[in-house]
């Protein structure tokens, strides 16, 4: 990955995130302002990581969660930086898991030791990344992404990500409270009240 295409990617970041609404991009959030239940259990999930370890959901009891699809070539991909620094802030409560994907205009072509590289070297992300995977509904879409993204599942979100950087938040009791956008920083406002909340 060239270092010249990444410079160019974390200048026009800034101006993604603050001209977001005037350039189109989606900028909204979804609430679970009723509390609903999930009828199917967040801890009933695992992941493999690109590190081919699992990690079973039923050991995130306890913890808000934040899922996210990423990439490394896209407009967003500087969100690493802000979600390592929530990791850093929050770790002691929060888990952050990545979950690398192609499913935006080729923007992941990576494998996953690539990816890994990648953010380890540009990033220091110390946060688990999943192997590549899809996040769009149908046949190929990751498990998780199908519990977030399928109101059967979890009680209340039908809507999938609308790009790189989608952001789904689970509460300590593994109920899907919040989903922001890709075009909301994760170290925005809005995540962080949601990250200090019961």
């Amino acid at each position: 990955m060239s270092d010249a295409r990444q410079g160019f990617l974390k200048l026009i970041y800034p101006l993604l995130i603050k001209g977001g609404k005037w350039l189109g991009m989606k900028t909204t959030s979804g609430v679970n302002t009723n509390k609903v239940v999930a009828p199917v259990s967040f801890y009933a999930l695992k992941a493999v990581l690109n590190s081919d370890a699992e990690i079973d959901f039923a050991n995130l009891k306890g913890k808000k969660v934040l899922i996210v699809n990423t990439a490394s070539y896209c407009g967003y991909t500087a969100q690493f930086a802000e979600l390592k620094w929530l990791w850093d802030h929050y770790k002691d409560r929060l888990e952050i898991i990545a979950f690398p994907s192609n499913d935006f205009m080729d923007q992941e072509k990576g494998s996953d030791d690539e990816i890994g590289a990648f953010c380890k070297s540009v990033y220091r992300v110390n946060f688990p990344l999943a192997k590549k995977c899809s996040v769009l509904k149908g046949e190929n879409q990751h498990k998780v992404f199908s519990w977030l993204t399928h109101k059967e599942q979890n009680g209340w979100n039908d809507k999938p990500p609308g790009w790189n950087f989608t952001k789904f938040l689970i509460n300590e009791q593994g109920m899907l409270t919040h989903f922001f956008d890709a075009g909301v920083s994760p170290v925005s406002k809005e995540v962080k009240a949601a990250l200090q909340s019961l």
